[in-house]
């Protein structure tokens, strides 16, 4: 799509009426909002309704409250008229040099335990070496660039047949990207999600409880050439970043959650060496 279409299909939706959707996300009243944001229920009322147009300041205060992601607080921007605020740029990019090699290092300084960094889409834009024995049994198309973690792990070519506890794990991730297109509203991810949801489950499974709380630490455990590999994972995301880029960049990282996995890492990092 070209810019001149793109804002013109942003211009089509008022302001207003992406603020009254981000708000109903949300589940906040006007009046919940309205004293969030330190402005008067009438104003964002007629904000709401079109009947006014709000400053450049107070729509981003309306934005904050609303944990807005960066991405759509330029479309609210455009759609109010003004300019965007907030840069785009590819990882590469030499101004993104510093954040990219701070991710090279957590990344590296992982080692010997798996990590990645993946971006708004789960698609894997970097890895450290450990990762390798985990995707080891993946089909080589899943594998190639770009690579969609969630596609990688789900699909009946890829993990789904060597990890160990599929249901649990499957719900933990279909529990997270829900949370996701909740927060994010972002249509790429409910495709995702759809697709996923329509992959056949591998042998071993068994169906998952349904309706209990996901527990405090939800295992990854996986069936590989070098033995049965535990893990729990973290998330970790830059702190209050003005790049598009940086604000949705995760790094995932995971550690042994046994002896016997941490003992088979560090044998494997002293191979590669």
């Amino acid at each position: 799509m070209n810019s001149t279409l793109a804002h013109s299909s942003v211009h089509s939706t008022s302001v207003g009426t992406l603020l009254r959707e981000w708000r109903q996300r949300r589940r906040m009243s006007q009046l919940d909002l309205a004293g969030e944001a330190d402005v008067s229920t009438r104003h964002l009322s007629f904000v709401e309704s079109g009947r006014s147009l709000p400053s450049r300041e107070m729509l981003m205060r309306l934005a904050e409250q609303l944990d807005v992601p960066l991405r759509e607080r330029n479309t609210l921007l455009i759609a109010a008229g003004y300019a965007p605020l907030y840069r785009e740029r590819a990882l590469a990019d030499p101004q993104l040099a510093a954040a990219r090699r701070a991710v090279d290092l957590v990344l590296k300084g992982h080692e010997p335990y798996p990590a990645l960094a993946v971006d708004r889409h789960w698609t894997m834009v970097a890895a450290n070496a450990a990762l390798a024995p985990l995707v080891e049994s993946a089909d080589a198309a899943l594998l190639a660039t770009p690579v969609n973690v969630l596609r990688l792990s789900m699909h009946p070519r890829g993990l789904a047949d060597a990890i160990d506890n599929w249901d649990e794990w499957r719900a933990h991730l279909f529990a997270r990207l829900r949370r996701q297109i909740e927060v994010s509203g972002d249509a790429t991810l409910v495709a995702l999600l759809a697709e996923l949801d329509g992959y056949p489950a591998p042998a071993h499974a068994t169906q998952a409880p349904r309706g209990e709380t996901d527990p405090v630490v939800v295992p990854l455990r996986m069936r590989t050439s070098h033995g049965v590999l535990s893990f729990f994972s973290t998330t970790t995301v830059f702190g209050t970043p003005v790049d598009i880029t940086l604000s949705e960049l995760a790094i995932e990282a995971f550690f042994p959650a046994d002896d016997a996995t941490a003992e088979i890492l560090r044998r494997l990092a002293d191979a590669r060496r």
